[in-house]
Order: C-alpha cells, then sequence, then structure tokens
C-alpha cells in the first residue's frame, strides 16, 4: 500500500491529520484534489497545513495489484471503492482496508521507522464522500484514537443507500448485522468514548444527497448521543464537487 505525505517546513512534533478520499481516487490523485485544484502550490489544504504546522497523510481507497477477477469493471465496488470495511467474502478477503487504516497505516506512520517528526498524541481524520464515511465509522469505532473527525458530503448511512447497499453485500455478505459494524449513523447511536467533536459540511445542491449521503439520519441520531459533539452545515448551493472541497478546506 502506498501513501501521500505533506511534511509542513517545522523542526518541531506535529499534529497529523488523516485524509480519506473518495469513490475512484488513489493516493496519488487524493493530495491533488484536496490541495491542488487551482494548479497553485498555494492552493487548498497544502497552503493551510504549511501554515499551521500540521502534516497531512493520504492512504490509498482500495489494495492495488491483486487482480481480481472483475475488480475495475465498477467505478463503486472494487478497485478505488473498498468503502474501507474489512471484507469476509471469499473473493475480496483480501480487502482489508479497516485494519489497514487503524492499525497497518498506523504503525507505518508512527512506528520505528515510521516519520519521527509527528506528535501522535494529536491526530484527527477527515474525508470526502466515501472517504468521509470511512473517516466517521473508525473515529466512531475506536474512541480515543483521534482528537475531532471532519467530513465533506459524507455517505453517512450506507446500509440504507444505493452505493452502501452494494458494497456492503459485495464485501461483507447478506447478514445486514455485520453491515451495521461500519455504518456511521448506527455507530453513532452507541459511542460512549471521549467527547467527540464532529464537523460535517454538506453542498445544497448535491446530486447524491437525498438518494446516497443521506446526512440527516447520521444527525438524528448523534443529536441524541451527549458523547457526540457536532456541528452540521449545509452550504447553499454547493455540490459534491472537489471545488466544494477547496472552497472550505481551510475551516477543516
Amino acid at each position: 500500500m502506498q501513501l501521500s505525505v505533506f511534511l509542513p517546513p517545522s523542526a518541531a512534533t506535529v499534529p497529523v491529520l488523516f485524509f480519506l478520499s473518495g469513490l475512484t481516487c488513489n493516493e496519488v490523485s487524493t493530495l491533488p484534489c484536496i490541495c491542488f485544484i487551482s494548479n497553485s502550490l498555494s492552493a487548498g489544504a497544502i497552503k493551510y497545513a504549511a501554515k499551521h504546522g500540521i502534516a497531512l497523510i493520504c492512504p490509498d481507497t482500495s489494495p492495488r495489484g491483486l487482480n481480481i477477477d472483475s475488480e475495475s469493471e465498477s467505478w463503486d465496488f472494487g478497485l478505488a471503492a473498498s468503502f474501507y470495511v474489512d471484507a469476509t467474502t471469499e473473493k475480496w478477503a483480501q480487502y482489508k482496508m479497516y485494519t489497514y487504516i487503524t492499525k497497518e497505516l498506523m504503525e507505518v506512520v508512527f512506528g520505528d521507522g515510521g516519520i519521527q517528526s509527528l506528535d501522535k498524541e494529536r491526530v484527527s481524520i477527515f474525508g470526502h464522500s466515501m472517504g468521509g464515511h470511512g473517516a466517521l465509522m473508525v473515529a466512531l469505532r475506536n474512541a480515543g484514537m483521534f482528537k475531532s473527525v471532519s467530513a465533506f458530503a459524507p455517505i453517512a448511512n450506507p446500509i440504507k443507500c444505493p452505493w452502501g447497499e452494494k458494497a456492503f453485500s459485495g464485501y461483507l455478505g447478506q447478514d445486514r448485522e455485520q453491515w451495521k459494524l461500519y455504518d456511521s449513523t448506527e455507530l453513532v447511536k452507541s459511542y460512549s468514548g471521549p467527547k467527540l467533536p464532529i464537523l460535517i459540511d454538506q453542498g445544497s445542491e448535491d446530486n447524491f444527497l437525498k438518494v446516497q449521503l443521506l446526512p440527516e439520519n447520521f444527525v438524528g441520531a448523534a443529536t441524541l448521543n451527549s458523547s457526540i459533539d457536532l456541528e452540521f452545515r449545509v452550504q447553499d448551493g454547493y455540490d459534491h464537487s472537489y471545488w466544494f472541497i477547496q472552497t472550505f478546506i481551510g475551516e477543516f
């Protein structure tokens, strides 16, 4: 597995922000998507990361080079569309992205031989779309691992949307109780860890809003949990694109 890393110009240890990308992206395209949209090194996330002394780490969206039959036939399932789960069906059993993000990646980054300038006590995570789902899900399942979590237009209730149903049935089989382990709306109901700040931005003109993203379900569940500090913002006129991310990335 490969990843992209930005380290700010600082001699001190720096906080870390992980970014999980959405469908069809990889570790190479992710960093430009959030940083270089206007073809300027001063645009987007890197400008703010450099200013505030924050490291950015962008992992890939699925395993590569496995040559699984039909792996790349669909843009919303298989290659670059892992949904950050640990697959249990036989065909996809090598897709262990949840374990990769929560264990293997952390060891690579923070372990012996990792990046010594990173402060492992100051770590947060965010993402977009499928990656927003991943960021929320990983943070909710691993209480205390992240100081905060934020998401642009996350797939907030995947067990109830077509994208999620396709992915979860393919990766996890037909046991919907297992699906709930990767659904943020289900997970936020039972979260009982340290107070978790969550910021979600959603564009009002997102064409996936009503069918695929379902943020209102997450908001409804989160507001009933006193351990969740949720700020949910609707950005008028914005859609699902990376331009939406670039506009508000400085606040994340």
